[in-house]
This record gives C-alpha cells, sequence and structure tokens, in this order.
C-alpha cells in the first residue's frame, strides 16, 4: 500500500574523529640535529632535503581515524623555490646599499611577484600532502591569488589597517574554499564579523597592558631612586623586559582564538571540523618553551616543536558525518580510472 510513498532518509550519524600526534621529542631531536649539522655543512643547501625529512616524519606521525598522512614534496623543487627566493630579497637588500630608487624598483617587483609565488607554494604543499592515499590539492587562479595578497592589502594599508580583519577573513576564505581532499572540496563560513570581533579585543589587551607597563616601569623607576639623568634610559629597559613577554603572550592568545575561529567554520564536504585550544594553555607551552629553549641553547627546539604541535593537532577534531571510508573508496575509483601518473604540478615550494 505504501510502495509509492516516499521513504525519509535517515541522517548520517555524526562521530567525532580526533588528530593523534605521536611524534616525540627525542626522535625528532635526531632528525633535527643532523639536518641542522647537513645544512650548515652544505652552506645551506641541505636545507631542502631537511624539510623533506622533517615533513616526512612529522606528517607520518599525524593520524585520524586510524588513517595516516603522507608528505610527498621533492628536495630539488624546494630548493629550487628556495634559490628564488634568495635572489629575490637578496636582490632587495643589495638595491638597498645602492640607493633608494633601486630599493624601490626591487620591493616593485617583489611585490608584483609574490602573490604567484604564494599560489605555487600553496599548490606544492597541497599536492603534495596526502591522506589514506589520496592526495589533496589547491585550485585557486592564480588572479585570485593576485587578488587577496596584492589587491586587498593594499586596501587594507590605506584604510591604516582598519580593513585588516576582514581581509585576513577574505584570505582564509580564498585558501580553504579552493583547496580540496581529491575531488571532495573543502568549505569555509567563518564571518568578517568573528574576525574584527577578535582583533578588537587583541588590540584593547594590547594596549591596555602597554599603557599599564609604562606606568609601572615609571613607578618602579621612582622607587628605586634612579637619578634624573639616567630615569629615561632605565625607564625603557625595564619597560622593555616588562613588554616583551606580555606582547608574546598576547600573541598566542590570539593565535590560539583566531584559530579555533577558523577551524569551527571549516568543513570537508559534510564534515566539519572543530578546534578547542585554550589560551591560557597555548600561552603557556609557549612561554615554558621559550625559556627551555634558551637556557639548553637552541637544543630544546626539536621538543618544543613537538610538543606544540601535539597541543595543537590534538585539540582538532573532525566531526564524521557518515564515513571517512566512503570518500576514499570513491577517490580511489577515481584515481584508477584516469591513471595514477598524474604530473607534478611544476611549482615549487617558497618556504614562506
Amino acid at each position: 500500500m505504501l510502495s509509492g510513498a516516499a521513504v525519509p532518509q535517515a541522517e548520517p550519524q555524526v562521530r567525532e574523529e580526533r588528530f593523534v600526534f605521536t611524534a616525540t621529542g627525542g626522535e625528532y631531536f635526531r632528525i633535527w640535529i643532523v639536518n641542522l649539522l647537513l645544512t650548515v655543512v652544505t652552506l645551506g643547501i641541505y636545507s631542502a632535503w631537511a624539510k623533506v625529512r622533517r615533513n616526512q616524519y612529522l606528517y607520518s606521525n599525524t593520524r585520524l581515524a586510524s588513517g595516516g598522512f603522507e608528505y610527498h614534496g621533492l628536495p630539488i623543487a624546494i630548493l629550487k623555490g628556495r634559490i628564488v627566493a634568495g635572489v629575490l630579497f637578496g636582490g632587495y637588500y643589495v638595491a638597498a646599499a645602492v640607493s633608494p630608487v633601486a630599493a624601490l624598483a626591487v620591493f616593485a617587483v617583489l611585490m608584483g611577484v609574490m602573490p604567484w609565488l604564494i599560489w605555487k607554494g600553496l599548490q606544492f604543499a597541497l599536492h603534495n600532502s596526502s591522506y589514506r592515499g589520496i592526495r589533496f590539492g589547491f585550485d585557486g587562479s592564480a588572479r585570485g591569488a593576485y587578488f587577496h595578497y596584492l589587491v586587498l592589502p593594499l586596501l587594507a594599508a590605506l584604510t591604516l589597517g582598519l580593513l585588516y580583519p576582514f581581509v585576513h577573513q577574505r584570505i582564509k576564505r580564498f585558501q580553504h574554499t579552493h583547496s580540496r581532499y581529491g575531488s571532495v572540496p573543502f568549505s569555509f563560513d567563518a564571518p568578517v564579523s568573528g574576525f574584527y570581533k577578535r582583533y578588537l579585543v587583541m588590540a584593547l589587551v594590547l594596549f591596555g597592558g602597554l599603557g599599564l607597563s609604562i606606568v609601572a616601569a615609571g613607578l618602579l623607576v621612582s622607587a628605586l631612586g634612579v637619578p634624573v639623568a639616567q630615569a629615561q634610559a632605565a625607564g625603557a629597559m625595564i619597560g622593555l623586559f616588562l613588554v616583551y613577554p606580555y606582547l608574546l603572550c598576547v600573541l598566542w592568545i590570539f593565535y590560539a582564538t583566531l584559530q579555533n575561529l577558523i577551524w569551527n567554520h571549516t568543513q570537508l564536504g559534510p564534515h566539519r571540523f572543530r578546534s578547542t585550544m585554550k589560551a591560557g594553555r597555548i600561552a603557556s607551552i609557549y612561554i615554558t618553551n621559550t625559556l627551555a629553549i634558551l637556557f639548553t641553547l637552541g637544543l630544546f627546539i626539536p621538543f618544543a616543536t613537538v610538543r606544540a604541535m601535539k597541543y595543537r593537532l590534538e585539540c582538532t577534531s573532525l566531526l564524521v558525518a557518515g564515513s571517512l571510508d566512503d570518500i576514499a573508496a570513491g577517490q580511489r575509483a577515481e584515481i584508477g580510472a584516469i591513471g595514477d601518473g598524474a604530473a607534478d604540478l611544476g611549482g615549487f615550494d617558497l618556504a614562506l
């Protein structure tokens, strides 16, 4: 009797899959120290191979829903990008030493070519990353890159930075909405108001803290009875001592809140990301990392890298609507139909 009636479709079950990061500081230290020594010995040439070794280790230790990530970048492509970057930025510093006019001309060239380089870098980074054997990709156009990385920043500069939160939102939207996993696109729906709110809070906290630091430095100079002739220099040094750690804390907290905003409004097909980083926790991690790096003369860097990455990644999860296996199976079928010998994009990694 009901054969002609529409059968309601059940909503796909949503489950949370958290990212897991299994790298350790000791393992990464061995990779890092060898990379550092070989990079120094080869006057920087080995840095491209070092990046590949580092990324292969970090990617292979990042897992989601029992699936692993891989990095496929070629050292020669990375080296090519670094040579280009070295020539461009080196040329600017040489021109600046020659004359302001020459520096301005080279700067104009840099401004003109930088969006294209960023565009190729995005293509390279995503094309050479994969999950469960399926590669990511970036389909944004060069025209879009010039609009988002040249035109919009110039407009922000003309408004003395008032448009920067808007520009930031547009850049993230450009990056996320033109990225894909196989042929499944990402989407991004964070509102501009969310960016303005976070920038405004950061500005208020930052400038309020700077004002309090200046007042505190002045009171401390007076309490110590510093002679008038040396009071200004002493106040500046005390103020710097107070301001620098505070500035770093504010920026780290801002980073956490901004990352939550960005990833909580990003989707992969029907699957939504969730980020739960805590501002206080990320600040404490970076503060202790910085102190440990200073006290160990830099030897704690690989341990600090793993510690920070572990927290950031494991605060991120994917709310899976249905099954990720369906996506992977569909992508493998598509790859099998067109062949697995897709040519490299021919891009390079600028390593910005």
